[in-house]
């Protein structure tokens, strides 16, 4: 539906990019969809954790749809703005961890969404690039941050400002994948790491990603606050006082 759909299992949820037909690029349509989906799951406290995963068999994401934009004016693209950040900001706010799973072609803007990520996984087929600056434009779904803040300045630049594109295993010495595994298995890698996530206190790990994400940048002193912030709020809650009593008795905790 509208190029994205959802997929359950228990606790994990996997939300798809599903417009193979046009290498998933990232539509009007499909961007209104991706927002909506974002809020959906980032609200439902039964979701522990999320895969971003993608139809078809030769691209993650090509970015945006360049056809659609060649036939839009100036003003309808501007229009289109608030749309794709909601997207993006979709992902990148989404509450629980995510983690991408891709293969193909993950450029501009399907880099950018696998920069959203928490965790990236990337299969050998993976080829990861920031195009922008090729065809008149900045990459503007958070890739000079998310870039910045990932590979630092120097490979956010060198990606940035050339365009060129890296293959699994530069991404991987650059950091911009985590995980390499072989061709057509990155959905299930990514599926195993997701359900390991969904194993644990769902408090912790919300709270640690909050943790994670706002002390990125900020001075030690005030990032180990925020890590504070964090601990009392895991241990304020009844998912400490259930994993301790889980660990003494030796069964696995019931996070309910």
């Amino acid at each position: 539906m509208d190029g994205v759909t959802v997929r359950r299992d228990g606790h994990v949820a996997e939300i798809v990019l599903d417009r193979p037909e046009a290498l998933n690029a990232l539509s009007t349509a499909m961007a209104r969809r991706l927002a909506s989906v974002c809020a959906e799951v980032g609200a439902d406290a039964s979701v522990r954790a999320v895969v971003l995963g993608a139809a078809g068999e030769k691209a993650f994401c090509v970015g945006a749809d360049l056809k659609e934009r060649n036939r839009m004016t100036d003003e309808e693209i501007f229009a289109q703005r608030p749309l794709f950040r909601a997207a993006f900001g979709g992902v990148l706010g989404l509450p629980q961890p995510v983690v991408a799973a891709v293969h193909g072609y993950a450029l501009g803007g399907g880099c950018e969404f696998a920069l959203s990520a928490d965790i990236i996984v990337a299969d050998e087929t993976a080829v990861f690039g920031l195009p922008e600056v090729g065809v008149g434009l900045v990459p503007g779904g958070g890739g000079t941050q998310l870039a910045l803040r990932r590979l630092g300045p120097g490979k956010a630049a060198d990606l940035v400002f050339t365009g060129r594109r890296l293959g699994v295993e530069e991404a991987l010495a650059y950091g911009l994948a985590d995980r390499a595994v072989p061709a057509g298995t990155a959905r299930e890698e990514a599926l195993t790491i997701a359900g390991v996530i969904a194993g644990n206190s769902p408090v912790a790990v919300r709270a640690a990603k909050k943790a994670m994400r706002q002390g990125a940048g900020v001075a030690l002193d005030a990032a180990l606050d925020l890590e504070e912030n964090a601990w009392r709020t895991a241990a304020a809650s009844p998912d400490r006082r259930e994993g301790i009593a889980a660990f003494n008795e030796k069964r696995k905790p019931d996070w309910s």
